[in-house]
């Protein structure tokens, strides 16, 4: 198993270059969905909402507001991560309703924590509360990478893109999110250069800090 897990991950790496006649099926959107509805975020609020475009003519209106990055065109789908606009004392109050439904646990035992987080969110900056929000993003898409990696699905993260005029285009606001990373996603064209490059990374030595 590590061994396969480390050879997907060797597999992967930033599509640049995407065959557009080739399309995810129903059951690898579903594995799509589902992790990243099973992604860790703070607190298990889930500040989050994944935006998936499919359609042709959406996606090339995206390459001009994602610095001319054809990806977006030609993948088979585009990830939008998107933040909810503000998390308000009514959403706090209806994930501790999803609790003592789902775990059947008294309220008077969640209680406590779920005023701490009242509180908590509503005593932070608004910014503050975005910057942790933008975080839990940032969370969700490399879980997505890694379980694209494992299905055998291309991807590509991306940063350069213009936040206000895909809010704009995909009427995000309407929805009360905003956008903050995009992952187009699908497979690999034949004549992708960048495919068989071999990755450059300082090497394990060099990255991770044991303390016995």
């Amino acid at each position: 198993m590590n061994r396969s897990i480390l050879h997907s991950l060797q597999w992967r790496y930033a599509t640049k270059k995407f065959d557009p006649s080739r399309k995810l099926s129903e059951e690898k959107l579903n594995v799509i969905k589902e992790s990243f509805n099973l992604t860790a975020t703070s607190y298990g609020l889930q500040p989050l909402k994944l935006v998936i475009v499919s359609n042709t003519k959406l996606q090339q209106q995206l390459v001009p507001l994602t610095m001319e990055q054809v990806q977006v065109r030609d993948a088979s789908h585009v990830l939008v991560f998107c933040i909810e606009t503000a998390i308000s004392k009514n959403y706090i109050t209806e994930y501790f309703d999803r609790v003592e439904h789902t775990r059947n646990t008294p309220r008077a035992i969640l209680k406590p924590f779920e005023k701490f987080l009242i509180e908590e969110f509503t005593e932070k900056p608004e910014v503050a509360v975005e910057t942790w929000m933008q975080k839990q993003a940032y969370i969700a898409m490399g879980n997505l990478l890694t379980v694209c990696a494992l299905e055998g699905i291309d991807a590509c993260p991306i940063e350069g893109f213009l936040p206000e005029a895909y809010d704009e285009l995909l009427q995000l606001k309407d929805l009360g999110l905003q956008s903050v990373l995009v992952m187009p996603v699908g497979y690999r064209a034949d004549d992708d250069f960048f495919a068989d490059l071999k990755k450059v990374r300082r090497g394990v030595d060099e990255v991770v800090i044991e303390m016995k």
